[in-house]
């Protein structure tokens, strides 16, 4: 069974920084796709960072967070990072750490392996 454990939300200031991680567990195969995606009340979802966990490593990020976020995988401890720098208040959202074999895709439908979210508030 696979199971996906996000730690690391909480309540910040403008401004300031926060690391999310995503632990994954029973996810057999060595390629695989994992990252991020969040949603605020009234908001649709959006797709925040997505990490290719086989050779290439690639990343995407979503145009919001470019050049504040960093996806990083640890894959010794089967573990997906999201270090969030310079938050704004528009930051705030449930974030979902998801999963799965193979590829990547931009559609957060096409996960099979999601986790149960983890709250983000930032205050200015």
């Amino acid at each position: 069974q696979v199971r996906l454990l996000e730690t690391g939300g909480g309540s910040v200031q403008a401004g300031g920084s926060l690391r999310l991680s995503c632990v994954v567990s029973g996810l057999t195969s060595i390629r695989n796709c994992m990252g991020w995606f969040r949603q605020a009340p009234g908001k649709e979802r959006e797709k925040v960072a997505i990490i290719y966990t086989g050779g290439s490593g690639s990343v995407v990020y979503g145009d919001s967070v470019k050049g504040r976020f960093t996806i990083s995988q640890d894959s010794a401890k089967n573990t997906v990072y999201l270090q969030m720098n310079s938050l704004k208040d528009e930051d705030t959202a449930m974030y979902y750490c998801v999963a799965k074999a193979g590829g990547c895709s931009l559609d957060y439908q096409d996960y099979f392996y999601k986790g149960q979210g983890t709250q983000v508030t930032v205050s200015s």
